[in-house]
């Protein structure tokens, strides 16, 4: 049923023309990632990993502005101007939580994004939960069934949103190696809970309170002062306000679950701010993803002094 919903939830936003064309698509909608439209270009599809240029009446879909018009007619429900807060982040997230990057002319005001006009791309992704990826981490991430302050250390596309949000799931809910606990999901850019109009549309769990499209460092706090989370869960710290806010919510007694890009650790403790609070061991546990086949394949997991505790 699941998958049926999904389908019909990415059908219902394309423009008819489209629409019809990724339906005649030899492979259905089975294993879909990407839809993504740009004008004056190929239709393509991602399926898999895999990009595939779609075919209409023996010749590739040439995308038109009419086609990108439309498609962004369904995705604002005919309202832009509702959504001009969210446009400025360059995405929408839609019913079902998936997301909707675009590009085109960007307005400015008073040296920030207030807004995209002209939209000449559109990129589709497809919202995909893995129920039970995080399984194998737990038990190296917990002590006492709580919570061990943990960083994710991920290249991109690893699969470190997808750990995290089942992470966030399994501590929330609770199970045989955490304590079920309130936690708090500052999500920036609507990638953990894929929020719509404010409900979260993936599962992240019964105790779990959402921040969403706030910036990290400034949901972090107001999450302490409003929620009294005992875990707080980000994705990609990065700014020195962000690392800050982390040491802060560590000295107000809340455990840390946060990402970071990087290849390595010895990658991340050279990273500005971040390597200070790597070398004061302030995180007790280090998950460090790579490429596989399976979204946040481990390659190794480390206590607070480096220490490998596990090999993936």
């Amino acid at each position: 049923m699941e998958g049926i919903n999904r389908k019909t939830q990415i059908l219902n936003i394309l423009a008819k023309s489209v629409r019809k064309t990724v339906l005649e698509a030899e492979d259905g909608f089975d294993g879909l990632q990407e839809v993504r439209l740009r004008i004056g270009q190929p239709l393509r599809i991602v399926v898999q990993g895999t990009e595939r240029e779609l075919q209409r009446n023996g010749h590739s879909h040439i995308v038109t502005k009419e086609e990108i018009r439309e498609t962004m007619d369904y995705i604002s429900r005919y309202s832009p101007y509702a959504y001009e807060n969210e446009l400025r982040q360059g995405f929408l997230t839609i019913e079902g939580g998936h997301r909707v990057g675009v590009a085109g002319k960007v307005i400015m005001e008073q040296e920030k994004v207030k807004n995209i006009q002209y939209i000449s791309s559109v990129n589709i992704r497809v919202s995909h939960e893995v129920i039970g990826c995080a399984d194998a981490l737990l038990p190296y991430i917990t002590k006492n069934k709580q919570v061990c302050h943990t960083l994710i250390i991920s290249p991109p596309c690893c699969g470190k949103t997808t750990l995290i949000r089942d992470l966030v799931r399994q501590i929330s809910d609770g199970s045989q190696y955490v304590k079920g606990c309130s936690v708090g999901v500052v999500d920036e850019r609507s990638e953990l809970g894929g929020c719509y109009l404010g409900i979260a549309q993936n599962h992240l769990g019964t105790r779990t309170d959402i921040l969403d499209c706030c910036p990290k460092a400034d949901g972090m706090i107001m999450l302490i002062r409003s929620m009294a989370p005992q875990v707080i869960a980000v994705d990609e710290i990065g700014t020195s306000e962000d690392i800050h806010a982390v040491e802060y919510a560590m000295q107000c007694g809340c455990k840390l679950i946060a990402s970071v890009h990087g290849l390595d650790m010895d990658e991340a403790s050279r990273k500005p701010v971040l390597g200070d609070l790597i070398k004061r061991r302030m995180f007790e546990r280090y998950v460090v993803l790579g490429n596989g086949e399976h979204p946040g394949e481990i390659r190794g997991i480390y206590d607070e002094r480096g220490s490998l505790l596990c090999r993936g």
